[in-house]
């Protein structure tokens, strides 16, 4: 059974009289270990898939089965607990607390894991030398580089080991160098067993990937 599968599934936003369909019968399957770069023109859905894949949002109609569980049928709390230890999420903008440390921001989904202090600080360690930066877990945003932020950002997603890695547009922010090195992670982290789904627009990035799914105006137009 594939571990993500989408059946007919449609998402519309109803913004006053007005309702966009932001997406529009997907029907999409991820095998376990997959490497899928999802790609598109701005508005074509690709955030709302991936929100939708993460668990952030929730389809209008259709089937979203994770890990062979129906996600509608999900109580809350457990549909919290899947986020936190299934799922891995990687941001354009890093999305890290700004008066944190380094260290202090790759703890955190480990805190909610209820993981304690003494795991917790050798995890972190681990974590923070896998992406190469041991030496400035005392730092705080402010005192990294943009591709430093990422790296944090991706020690962060790695926190509670998740099977899913999701990252959306992951080397917008960053030059070509600084992108190029976070792109080599992710396929260390694909080689290391891990799934890896990663929005960009960027044909560059897109062709190093196994698989592309392309997304039109809420559709899926090729699946290679």
């Amino acid at each position: 059974m594939p571990l993500i599968q989408m059946q007919n599934l449609y998402k519309k936003y109803n913004t006053g009289k007005v309702s966009v369909e932001a997406l529009k019968s997907i029907d999409v399957d991820v095998e376990e270990n997959e490497f899928i770069a999802i790609v598109g023109p701005s508005g074509s859905g690709k955030s709302t898939l991936m929100n939708i894949m993460g668990c952030l949002d929730a389809p209008s109609s259709g089937n979203y089965i994770l890990d062979g569980a129906k996600v509608s049928a999900l109580k809350p709390n457990r549909l919290a607990g899947i986020r936190n230890r299934k799922i891995g999420f990687v941001f354009q903008n890093f999305n890290l607390l700004p008066y944190a440390s380094a260290y202090e921001n790759v703890e955190l989904p480990l805190i909610f894991g209820g993981i304690g202090p003494k795991k917790r600080k050798s995890r972190v360690m681990d974590l923070l030398e896998r992406v190469g930066l041991a030496d400035r877990a005392a730092h705080k945003p402010t005192e990294l580089s943009g591709g430093e932020m990422q790296r944090v950002a991706i020690a962060r997603a790695l926190a509670n080991n998740p099977a899913i890695i999701l990252a959306d547009e992951p080397t917008g922010n960053l030059d070509s160098v600084a992108g190029g090195s976070i792109i080599e992670i992710f396929h260390e982290l694909h080689r290391g067993g891990a799934t890896m789904i990663v929005i960009t627009h960027d044909r560059q990035i897109a062709d190093n990937i196994p698989r592309v799914i392309k997304l039109k105006d809420g559709e899926v137009v090729d699946s290679l």
